[in-house]
């Protein structure tokens, strides 16, 4: 009987050492690479979406709920990136913890001071983001400041490891200070790259490098280009050539293909999160096979 309650109370105390990790919902793989770099041992984390799928678009599984409900620590995008999904799982998994104004509610897109803000609302201009292009880690420099507002909330909701999130904060910035810049310095050769892209995601890329986006295959965000559409471009590059033509690794292959036939361009799929392809595995490797790829077509 003895050995019995000794086994019961070990099971109990790891049990109870399980359930101490900050349970963190991360909407995308970035955010979710950016809180385990973070919050290292100390956090259990759920990434509601892949590199293969639109976030935009996803749908609010039974089990996404399950999860959201048990969470202390929600991280998303925002700037209404998860619009048409992330309110229907807040709402469902009724947990007041993660609802917008907690401290457990974390909006990367806060830290950032987003481009490309409509002057006017106009859904007939298809996917407006009303608050600005919300693809901000297709630049390495705001995953710097998102960190800052991450690791302030670790160390917020779970005060008793502040020192632990603290102590990972600070290596995190001394490791991405110096990454960024090679980064910086690799991605000079790119300056003035001219590319066409699919969808209008690479917006704080241009920024950071100063490519030259010469067109967007898209006749609007979010809608799909008939050939019509691609063809107008496909004369514009008689005026104005490309280097390349560029895709997010969960975008559909078509229409990039269709103009690299016709213009005689390289078609890249770049990974655009973390696990875009098998050499983005973490969020530094995001950056090396980015800029690695680009600079085949300079």
């Amino acid at each position: 009987m003895k050995k019995i309650l000794i086994v019961f109370f070990l099971l109990m105390g790891f049990s109870l050492s399980a359930q101490a990790s900050l349970k963190t919902f991360a909407c995308e793989p970035e955010w979710g690479a950016l809180a385990k770099e973070l919050g290292g041992e100390k956090v259990d984390v759920t990434i509601a979406t892949t590199a293969l799928q639109d976030p935009h678009h996803i749908q609010a599984r039974p089990s996404l709920i399950s999860r959201l409900h048990r969470a202390d620590l929600l991280v998303c995008t925002g700037a209404d990136l998860e619009i048409g999904w992330l309110p229907v799982l807040l709402r469902r998994a009724n947990n007041t913890k993660v609802q917008p104004g907690k401290p457990g509610y974390v909006e990367a897109t806060s830290a950032i001071a987003l481009l490309d803000r409509p002057a006017k609302l106009d859904r007939s201009q298809g996917d407006v983001h009303p608050f600005g292009n919300p693809h901000i880690q297709t630049n390495p420099h705001n995953i710097l400041k998102v960190a800052q507002l991450l690791g302030q909330r670790l160390i917020q909701i779970d005060s008793d490891n502040a020192d632990y999130y603290q102590q990972r904060l600070t290596d995190f910035n001394k490791r991405w200070n110096k990454a960024l810049q090679r980064w910086d310095e690799q991605g000079k050769a790119l300056k003035g790259l001219p590319i066409v892209v699919q969808h209008n995601g690479w917006i704080y890329l241009e920024q950071w490098l100063g490519i030259k986006r010469v067109a967007t295959l898209e006749p609007k965000p979010g809608v799909p280009p008939s050939t019509t559409d691609l063809s107008k471009v496909l004369n514009t590059l008689k005026a104005q050539p490309a280097k390349a033509v560029i895709r997010a690794a969960y975008q559909d292959e078509r229409p990039s293909a269709w103009l690299s036939d016709h213009a005689h361009i390289p078609k890249l799929v770049l990974p655009f999160t973390v696990g875009g392809d098998a050499q983005a595995g973490d969020l530094f490797k995001l950056y090396d096979r980015t800029l690695s790829l680009l600079s085949t077509v300079k």
